[in-house]
């Protein structure tokens, strides 16, 4: 299954969790309710979500006269990916690592730590670079904003099922709704489970970067390459990063093992660099 049609598929399952929970608590006034309220917090934080990351690890905004050598392979980047030069930022964080930003491709900014330019290669730095403009290609802040919009929308309903469970139990059956029963454990589930696909669709997103990123550089051995330092060395140099901004990096700031695994934002970078590899000879540079 492509990643595409694993994204597309994952935000049907969401849909489709959120109508049989808005149903099964609310019925329908509260299923339309819920909805409203994320739709409104997260086309906000869509809205403005590139200005407050940006400040938020104090990105610098760099002139091609500061970063020439930094210009030129987002501009020969963005050439090949079809889209507007993004604004380039640079963040004094001694820790590997990198994103990008911005509501669609005219509005995008590209950010870097001051490591990553240290440790990475040209060719390694590249990489990393086609993979965040993948990202702007690909939209991929718009899908995951629709991602959290419904997650976030389930979660709202099954707060709204603890409490009526707590207080007295809901809606009849007639109403579209279910039990006191019934609710708490939807309650309980649903969260839960709409945690897990909104994760899995910000997993798909990364391998789909990996491999249209590759395709733009010419060279997916040198973004393997780079995952394979970056993962190394933010090991040493730990960054301190938001768990509500962890996906937008070409590696997660954050470490989980086990079953914290299950909530990462990206898939295994083991498994990322294996992918990467096995496409060399497919790609030409």
């Amino acid at each position: 299954m492509s990643n595409t049609v694993k994204t597309t598929f994952l935000l049907a399952a969401l849909t489709v969790l959120f109508v049989l929970v808005g149903k099964a608590i609310g019925g329908q006034s509260g299923m339309v309710f819920a909805f409203g309220l994320a739709v409104v917090m997260n086309v906000g934080s869509y809205w403005f979500s590139d200005k407050i990351v940006l400040r938020m690890y104090g990105a610098r905004e760099v002139a091609e006269a500061d970063a020439p050598q930094l210009h030129s392979m987002v501009r020969r980047l963005s050439l090949a990916a079809g889209v507007p030069m993004p604004k380039v930022y640079i963040m004094a964080q001694e820790s590997p690592n990198a994103f990008a930003t911005g509501r669609d491709p005219q509005h995008a900014a590209v950010a870097v730590t001051e490591g990553i330019l240290r440790i990475l290669s040209p060719e390694e730095l590249e990489g990393v670079l086609a993979h965040e403009m993948a990202h702007v290609k690909n939209r991929d802040i718009l899908i995951q904003t629709v991602a959290a919009t419904l997650a976030g929308a389930i979660m709202m309903l099954a707060n709204m099922a603890k409490f009526a469970a707590i207080f007295g139990g809901g809606r009849d059956d007639r109403e579209g709704g279910g039990g006191g029963l019934g609710m708490l454990a939807l309650a309980i589930v649903a969260p839960l489970a709409a945690m897990l696909i909104q994760m899995a669709v910000s997993r798909s997103r990364e391998y789909l970067a990996d491999e249209t990123g590759a395709r733009f550089c010419g060279k997916p051995e040198a973004l393997a390459g780079a995952l394979g330092k970056i993962s190394g060395w933010s090991k040493q140099l730990p960054m301190h990063a938001s768990p509500a901004t962890a996906h937008m990096f070409i590696l997660s700031p954050l470490t989980g093992r086990g079953l914290m695994s299950l909530f990462s934002t990206h898939p295994p970078v083991e498994e990322r660099i294996a992918r990467l590899l096995a496409m060399r000879g497919l790609v030409r540079s």
